[in-house]
């Protein structure tokens, strides 16, 4: 397959796009320098031109707390370009795969979120998500919608690098407790994604490394096994806190709890667990010396 790629050089890109070569498809990987997917007219022009026969869109606007403030720079990325995307998509009758989040659900309640539950999003970035969630599926037969949540890969900045920094530096941390959900490892996902974009199986998912955790418990296991390789992050204390100790212009969800339940039924592999995920991702960190 000729496979368009938007926001290649994110983090999630970058591995989707090592995994397309890997499969031997066909990669036409793009970021704003190339293909400016607020521009319409150059969308539609690049695609057209292009021959492809499907799309990942992972090219986004991912500054939650920036979005409050910057919320028609938010929409024109997430709404707009991803509309703009889907027409042009429409027209030329191929499939497209979009990246959404879990912020598009209130964040509310302990139960898992199922792909077709109600949207409520809580802040103007989960809303501008649940938008170009809509002008997908209201623009085309053949789409999936991905929702993702607390991404961790080679190519960028995340939660996990965040942690390995602050436990250089401090031997105490503190760390939200309240918010559950789960850690999703980019080379995990972008083999799944792979998968989907080379099917049929359109419609929603959820798609997360296997378990859930808090924050907490997260940075916990990133201190344990970051040990490993380095005893003096044994030495580092992780004590939890509510999220009210931690302030954000951007109200962050409780509860990010989501089913995956629909990728089995549909016949995809479950992702593996977060903890092992984890553990690959730190060997990869330590065997390309970024953990040092």
């Amino acid at each position: 397959m000729k496979i368009l790629l938007t926001g290649c050089k994110g983090q999630l890109g970058y591995d989707v796009s090592k995994e397309l070569t890997k499969r031997g498809d066909t990669v036409v990987a793009v970021d704003i320098e190339e293909m400016d997917i607020t521009d319409k007219f150059a969308v539609e022009n690049f695609i057209s031109n292009t021959n492809i026969d499907a799309v990942i869109h992972c090219a986004g606007y991912t500054a939650v707390d920036n979005a409050e403030e910057n919320v028609e720079l938010c929409r024109r990325i997430n709404v707009d370009g991803t509309k703009n995307i889907a027409d042009s998509c429409e027209k030329l009758d191929i499939k497209m795969l979009y990246i959404s989040t879990d912020y598009v659900f209130n964040g509310e309640g302990e139960r898992f979120w199922q792909p077709d539950d109600k949207r409520d999003p809580l802040n103007a970035y989960g809303q501008s998500k649940y938008e170009g969630e809509l002008a997908v599926e209201n623009t085309l037969d053949k789409f999936f919608i991905v929702r993702i949540s607390w991404l961790f890969g080679m190519n960028g900045k995340n939660f996990v690098r965040t942690m390995l920094n602050l436990g250089k530096m401090h031997n105490k941390l503190t760390v939200v407790d309240d918010q559950i959900g789960s850690p999703t490892y980019t080379v995990d996902l972008a083999k799944l994604l792979v998968d989907m974009i080379h099917s049929d199986k359109y419609g929603r998912y959820h798609a997360t490394n296997e378990g859930i955790c808090s924050w907490y418990d997260f940075t916990r296991e990133i201190m344990k096994q970051a040990s490993e390789y380095y005893p003096e992050y044994t030495n580092v204390e992780v004590s939890p806190v509510s999220s009210d100790a931690y302030p954000t212009e951007a109200k962050r969800p409780s509860n990010s709890r989501m089913s995956k339940d629909k990728l089995a039924e549909n016949g995809f592999d479950r992702l593996p667990t977060w903890q092992d995920a984890l553990r690959r991702y730190l060997k990869e960190l330590h065997d390309n010396k970024q953990l040092n």
